[in-house]
């Protein structure tokens, strides 16, 4: 029985598990997760790195998005301050007393952010859905919540006051001038044992007069026919955010997770003006060095002949033009 959902069977809903429709499957049982903490090797990350924060402007008329660190970035669209999957705790994880711990520091200070109309959600693992910094947030800023699937029943229980509005892959979402359609990601989803793939997965594109942007959430990259798909149902965006981190070992991640070369290709596939290197350097998922999703997505364009400004590894605290003046 699903506890966050009751719905009609579809292409990714077998009535009662999400799934990803033509990808390889992103389940990994007991035997794998051995395999992968006893035979592999992790990279040894720094203990910390200093970032500058940023103080942003309360209101951005064009389109500008500014890196707070991982997946959570502060998107300034057509006036309108959105955050995606936004994470202020100091560790991505059930508890903060173990589990992956923040080496950079919040790009922007949380009480330096400027009043917040919503939040994109792609998922619910705990370095995307931080109940904690959701609950703040809905406290100080009592943003619209927009998220798959599902993943409301959680956000509920734990904070009644959240207004969330829910969409299947396809739907769309209009705020004050912005379109945000929920979009196809090829990941999973659980918050424990028992419930995975529970709650639905997706990416956003945001489409207003200033600028169209692509938020991915988490995904892998398949054979990128979902990406494709996205650029022919809405067109080219000006500015793409791409995760580029956390793929190491790829026998383990490659299904759930796009290494750096693969965001190339995402990047491609949607025709993409430029991007943003995101879901790296803040919480250590897994086994690679810090640094080589940087090197990995210089090398790939360089092997690709791209300029390598058009596509940037994020760094906390900076900003982002979406269009190039």
């Amino acid at each position: 029985m699903n506890r966050y959902y009751q719905g009609p069977v579809s292409g990714h809903f077998d009535g009662e598990r999400f799934f990803n429709p033509g990808h390889p499957a992103t389940d990994k049982g007991l035997g794998d997760i051995l395999r992968w903490k006893l035979r592999e090797t992790r990279a040894r990350w720094p203990g910390s790195v200093e970032i500058r924060q940023a103080v942003p402007e309360p209101r951005v008329a064009g389109a500008q998005v500014t890196a707070v660190g991982h997946a959570t970035l502060l998107v300034q669209l057509a006036g309108l301050n959105l955050l995606t999957d936004p994470v202020w705790s100091e560790r991505a994880s059930p508890s903060q007393r173990f589990g992956p711990r923040r080496v950079t520091a919040p790009g922007i200070a949380f009480d330096k952010l400027p009043p917040i109309d919503a939040v994109l959600l792609s998922h619910n693992h705990y370095d995307h859905l931080d109940l904690a910094t959701l609950a703040r947030l809905v406290r100080e800023h009592d943003p619209l919540i927009v998220t798959p699937l599902g993943n409301d029943a959680i956000v509920r229980r734990a904070i009644p006051a959240a207004r969330i509005v829910t969409g299947d892959w396809g739907d769309k979402v209009d705020l004050e001038g912005v379109e945000i359609h929920l979009v196809p990601a090829q990941h999973w989803s659980s918050r424990g044992l028992s419930d995975r793939r529970m709650a639905l997965w997706a990416g956003f594109m945001l489409r207003s007069k200033a600028a169209a942007i692509y938020f991915a959430g988490d995904t892998g990259y398949g054979d990128g026919t979902i990406f494709r798909a996205i650029r022919e149902r809405h067109g080219a965006p000006d500015l793409a955010l791409i995760p580029i981190g956390a793929y190491a070992p790829r026998w383990f991640m490659a299904a759930q997770h796009c290494d750096p070369d693969e965001a190339v290709r995402i990047m491609l596939d949607l025709d993409a003006k430029r991007a943003i290197g995101i879901h790296w350097g803040t919480f250590q998922l897994t086994d690679e060095a810090r640094e080589e999703p940087v090197t990995g997505l210089a090398e790939s364009l360089v092997r690709r002949g791209i300029d390598a400004v058009r596509f940037q590894a994020a760094v906390p605290g900076e900003s982002y033009l979406a269009r190039i003046v």
